[in-house]
């Protein structure tokens, strides 16, 4: 009897240890099945600022280099709205497997949790598939101000204050409004705009005294004289504008500041998929006629993926945080 119950016991338990070898493996052959079949459809590239801007034309960028090297289609579709809210809401409450993908910049995730009492989604709810590139900005005054360098900006902003215009609430120009205020002591008012394009746009026209904006759509009007070029916030000189110094070299380092373009997806999508993306785009980004296009936007690339992305993107949270208590940056 005892010999029975001992040949049951051991036979019960090499089935389990088999049972459990099945399941790991149905699961093992699923994940690689996944990142073989992917993608087997259209995957949806979702900007969430408006068309026109540099997160946009790379997301464009990729896109059609992917529909070369995956063999698929791959389409963009911009949701903007709420300093990126909106867009980042769409993916986040998409099905997690990798067919709808953020194309956006880290303030959504940087910035708005700090600024929005509320957002319609968790900043947990998408993990970053690639921190693709970063850039920084050009602070830019209308010439009727007679503001010609960093220091004199600084020295008007002391004296009065003055108005600065972005893209919109939570917008990287706005950001860059809260750091100069909080680096340099002077006083701003912000002065919200639908997009970059508009917001440069009131540089030149003189409707506000000042912006820092991305450096690709102030720079024509720099070169045509309509708007007085005095740094970069980046750490090093800009591509298209090298002649420039930074904000660093001018003065004023606690203004530095640098937008980082990421890709990010729902926090469920299973990694082998991930990895399908990231090798996709790393590889695409590395072509000449995209590095050609990120120089244009002024992009310096960074390809950083998994825990150093995260963590860049954690650093800055907490670096803004600190900058939004004290100037009491608020969205609207």
């Amino acid at each position: 009897m005892y010999f029975c119950l001992g040949l049951c016991m051991r036979l019960l338990f090499h089935i389990g240890l088999l049972v459990g070898m099945i399941g790991t493996g149905v699961g093992l052959t699923w994940a690689q099945s996944s990142a073989v079949t992917y993608p087997s459809k259209t995957v949806r590239f979702v900007n969430n600022f408006p068309p026109g801007g540099p997160s946009d034309i790379l997301a464009r960028s990729v896109a059609e280099a992917l529909q070369g090297t995956l063999k698929q289609t791959f389409i963009v579709e911009n949701r903007a709205g709420a300093g990126g809210n909106v867009g980042a809401d769409v993916v986040a409450k998409s099905p997690a497997d990798g067919y709808t993908v953020l194309f956006g910049i880290d303030t959504t995730f940087t910035i708005n949790p700090h600024i929005y009492k509320t957002l319609p989604f968790k900043p947990g709810d998408l993990k970053p598939v690639l921190v693709m590139g970063s850039s920084g900005l050009l602070v830019g005054a209308h010439p009727g101000t007679g503001i010609k360098s960093l220091r004199e900006l600084v020295a008007a902003g002391k004296a009065k204050t003055l108005n600065f215009s972005s893209g919109g609430n939570g917008s990287p120009g706005h950001l860059a409004v809260e750091v100069f205020t909080d680096a340099a002591g002077v006083k701003i008012t912000h002065v919200p705009y639908k997009g970059n394009t508009p917001a440069v746009t009131a540089v030149v026209a003189g409707e506000v005294d000042a912006g820092v904006l991305a450096t690709p759509g102030m720079l024509p009007h720099v070169k045509a004289g309509r708007i007085n070029a005095l740094a970069v916030t980046s750490r090093q000189r800009s591509k298209i504008a090298p002649e420039l110094p930074t904000v660093s070299e001018a003065g004023l380092q606690e203004m530095e500041l640098e937008v980082l373009y990421v890709a990010m997806v729902p926090a469920a999508t299973p990694d082998a998929v991930v990895l399908v993306l990231q090798n996709a785009m790393k590889e695409a980004l590395q072509r000449p006629d995209i590095q050609t296009r990120l120089a244009n936007l002024d992009l310096f690339y960074e390809g950083l993926s998994g825990e150093p992305a995260q963590k860049r993107m954690t650093d800055l949270s907490v670096r803004y945080a600190r900058i939004v208590k004290s100037t009491g940056m608020q969205p609207e």
